[in-house]
Parts: structure tokens; sequence; C-alpha cells
């Protein structure tokens, strides 16, 4: 049998499927408290300079006659990273997704070359190592270092642990298994706020949030390697004993299970001389669709990050904000779920609507007083865009692996993947920009959804498409035009069968008969 009637003998969902995918899951509560830590240790409260004797000269000069005026422990406070030192808080932000780019790009080949399982652990093991020397970094020199090291850990250990909750289950739950990690991300957000109200001192901070992925590495360590990954790769009879070890621990009586035996794919094969990050920037229509999404992903990635990163820097108590900023994601996942299935609505649509809905959010933002007691202030509006931006960053997931052929649909979400990355190092200086003008941030994020939403509007929709496998697909006579939907559907009723004509087919009848009455007028 195929890996995939394998997986309906044993149990596609069994009992243990469903403890190893809820330790998975839950690892991403410790990967937000990291992805979200310079929130709230990086806080730079309210500051006097006494008047010096002498004019200043330098920053040690200033560390002795700065005084805060809150009661507040953080690196800024420790390291007095004020004035020409505010930068530094920024760069350790933007150093953790550097890591997270560099880490999608190495660990993703990585766990295909030797596995899941080793990649993962190991990932895990050093992120912990790397969160401890955080707490205890003696300068801020070892403390930006160590961020850049986390978010290598923490960018490979997130692609692999999202693509093992795939792979332990049935083809028929990967749907759930990506939503639930993606849910449980935002209630890590939540969960941190809520421990950063309790737990102040920035370095206990840091050691209390780092501490989970003790728990969760130990957990992790019974875990199996991926059979899915052993079957691709050749080793059925390593594939064998893992199936029928989550079969004894289902009570399922699957435990003479025979996998067919099967050689993998060779490097010089058809399928691979399709494929290539080459094709996606030689072939016509995959240049276009590239180079639009990478620019949706990055605006995506921009608004996101830099609304979840700027909430200390709102109205209010900055632990709710993180906390809200958290929990304003949970609605995000059913209205995608709702909108993105309508034939009214689609994906193109749906994934647009929410852009310019965020950008439109973040433009009201600049027109409400910052002290506004109203209910409609600017913490509840960036609020609002949070949500409309997390709910367009989730179709555009679904959304890209749709329109890139099945040959290269990896490449393409690796290209995006990347793009996105670069959007969350330009994120954490984005909030810093309100020393310019107080709505300068809102203004960026403002014109970054607004822009997104325009330029996806030119991508085709894929609703009730059928995917492309090849790449001659999409230079067929459907798929040579590059960014319009395709003239034609087809469907099926019981009475009889017809065909209803796309507007685009209409339109260019319009035209072609407009040419022919010139051509006549002319002659």
């Amino acid at each position: 049998m195929d890996i995939e009637t394998a997986f309906h003998t044993v149990g596609e969902f069994g009992p243990y499927q469903k403890r190893a995918v809820t330790v998975l899951v839950l690892a991403q509560v410790y990967m937000a408290c990291q992805s979200m830590l310079i929130v709230l240790v990086g806080y730079t409260p309210e500051y006097r300079v006494e008047k010096q004797d002498g004019g200043s000269s330098g920053h040690r000069e200033l560390q002795q006659h700065v005084i805060f005026t809150e009661d507040v422990d953080s690196i800024v406070t420790e390291w007095v990273l004020i004035r020409q030192q505010a930068y530094k808080v920024s760069l350790a932000g933007s150093l953790f997704f550097t890591g997270l780019l560099v880490g999608n790009v190495v660990f993703g080949p990585l766990s295909d070359r030797i596995g899941r399982r080793p990649v993962y652990l190991t990932g895990l093991f050093f992120e912990v190592m790397f969160g401890y020397l955080t707490a205890l970094a003696p300068s801020y020199e070892v403390f930006a270092a160590s961020r850049l090291l986390v978010g290598l850990m923490n960018g490979g250990i997130g692609l692999v642990c999202f693509v093992l909750t795939q792979e332990y289950v049935g083809k028929s739950y990967w749907a759930m298994t990506g939503t639930l990690t993606s849910m449980i991300f935002a209630v890590g957000i939540a969960l941190f706020g809520a421990l950063g109200y309790f737990v102040r001192p920035w370095r206990t901070l840091a050691t209390v949030a780092n501490s989970s992925g003790v728990l969760f590495f130990l957990l992790s360590v019974t875990l199996p390697e991926s059979p899915r990954w052993l079957y691709s790769q050749g080793q059925t009879e390593r594939a064998e004993e893992v199936l029928r070890y989550m079969a004894v621990r289902n009570g399922s009586n699957a435990t003479n299970l025979v996998l067919q035996r099967v050689g993998t794919a060779r490097p010089g094969g058809p399928v691979s001389r399709q494929g290539g990050v080459l094709q996606l920037a030689v072939h016509p229509v995959l240049r276009l669709r590239t180079m639009v999404l990478m620019y949706v992903w990055y605006c995506c990635s921009l608004v996101y990050y830099g609304l979840t990163l700027g909430a200390s820097a709102t109205s209010g108590s900055r632990f709710v904000n993180v906390a809200m900023y958290g929990l304003v994601e949970l609605p995000a996942y059913p209205l995608c779920i709702y909108f993105i299935n309508k034939s009214w609505a689609g994906r193109r649509k749906s994934m647009s609507s929410f852009l310019f809905l965020a950008g439109s959010a973040c433009l009201c933002t600049t027109l409400i007083p910052e002290n506004s007691g109203s209910l409609l202030s600017i913490t509840s509006l960036a609020l609002l865009g949070k949500l409309m931006v997390s709910a367009a960053f989730n179709i555009a997931y679904v959304y890209t692996s749709e329109l890139y052929p099945t040959v290269i649909r990896n490449a393409g979400l690796g290209v995006c993947s990347m793009s996105c990355r670069v959007g969350g190092i330009l994120a954490p200086f984005v909030p810093s920009m309100r020393a310019l003008h107080a709505s300068m941030p809102f203004t960026v994020f403002c014109l970054s959804g607004l822009s997104a939403g325009c330029l996806g509007l030119l991508l085709p929709e894929t609703l009730n498409r059928p995917a492309a496998d090849t790449l001659e697909e999409l230079s067929g006579p459907s798929g040579s035009r590059v960014l319009e939907n395709k003239v034609m559907l087809q469907i099926q009723n019981p009475s009889n069968r017809h065909q209803i004509k796309h507007p685009d087919f209409y339109l260019q009848c319009l035209v072609s008969l407009c040419r022919l009455c010139c051509t006549k007028r002319r002659n």
C-alpha cells in the first residue's frame, strides 16, 4: 500500500497523533514569546536629562545625567539606549528577523536532506541555549548577537515544526493542523503579554519565557521521525516501523502493515527539470505573479509585525496592548475560512479587501487625537488593522500555494517567505519613526496595505479552478493570459449541459466588434 492508504489504515488523526501534534502546536507558545520578547524588554520609559556643566561630551557623560521617571527595568534603562543609541532597540529586533530569514533558507533544505526530527530537536536545543544567553547577556553586543542566533534557530524549527504537524496526520487534517499552529502562535503572544505583567525585570522575564522551551524539548525527544519523509527517501522499512508504532498507540490492528517499495525521485527526472527557482524569473506567467506576490507578502509582514512590535508605543498599558494584539488575530481564521470559499468573494477579492481594510484602519488612526477617550481610539483602530492584516496574511498562504504549479510550488513559497522576512526585518524600525511625526508609522502601514491590495487584484482567481501541475499548463490557452481569469466556466446541471461565459469573454467580444467597425469605416 502507499503512504496515504497506510494512514487510513493506521488512523489519520488517532490518539497518538493528537498527542504528538499537541506537543508541536504548543511549542508555538515558546516561539511566540521569543518573537515578541523585544517588545517588552526593549520598552523605553519616560526620562529626563539633568543639566550638564560644560555641555554634552558623549554617551558616557549622558548616562550619568539621565533619570528615568518610570519604574521600569529594561535593556533601555540598563544600557541607557536613548537619543543617538535608541536605534539599538530596533536593531536587536531586526537581527532576530534576520535570523528568521537565514533559518528558513538553511533549515528547510537541511530537513529535506537529513530528516525532520534531528533538525527540529537540534534547533530547539540551541534556541533554548541562546535564549538563556539573552537573559544573561553582560553587554548590549552580546544581547544583540544572541537575538540573531535565537532568530536563526526559531526560523528553522518553526518551519520544520509546521511540516511535522502536517506529516504526522492524514491529508484531510492538514488544514486543521495548519490553522491550529497559527492560532496557538497568536495565543502565545497574548500569554507573553500576561507574563510580562507579572514578571517585570527584563532578565527574569527572558529567563522565564525561555524556560518553557526546556519542557517542550523534553516532550519532543520521544517524537518519531516523519513517516512521509522516510517513505519519500526510500527508507520504507523505517517508515513501516513508525506507522506500526502509531497503529499500536492508536489501538489499531494494522501491525502487519507493508508499504510498497518505490524509489526516490532522481534529480534528473522530468519533474525536477521543470522546476527550479530560475523558472520564477524566466517563465513570463510566473515572473509577474511572483513579483506581485513578493510585494504582497512583504507588505503583509511589514504591517503585521510593525503593528505588533509597536503595541507598547500606543496609549494604554503595554502589557494589555501586547495581549490584545495577539488575541485579536483569533477571529481572523473563521473570517478567512468563510470568505475564501464563497464564489462572490474567493481568494483574490478577500485578500485584497482585507488589505484595503487594514490600510484604511491605519489611515483613520492619523485623523484621531492621540489621547482620545472615545471608543474609536488609535488603539482600537490599530487592533482592527491587525485583525484585517492577519486575515490577509492567512489567505496569502493558501492563495500562493494555489497560484504555483506543483513542480515549483515549494520554490515559489520559499521566495515569497524570504520577501516576508525582509518585511519583518524592517518592521521594528517603523514604530521608531514616531520621532519624526506621531502619525508616520501608521502612514507607512496605510500605504503598504492599500498598495498591496491594489496589486493583489491583478492576480487570477483560483477558487473552484483546477490547480496546475506542470509549467506547460500555464502556457496553454487558459494560462497564456498572465494576470487574468479564464474566460469560460463549464458547469453541469441535472437537466442539460451548458456554458456560462465569463465577463472577460463579453468584453473581448465588444472590443473585437469596435475594431471591426473602425476597420470598415476606414475602408
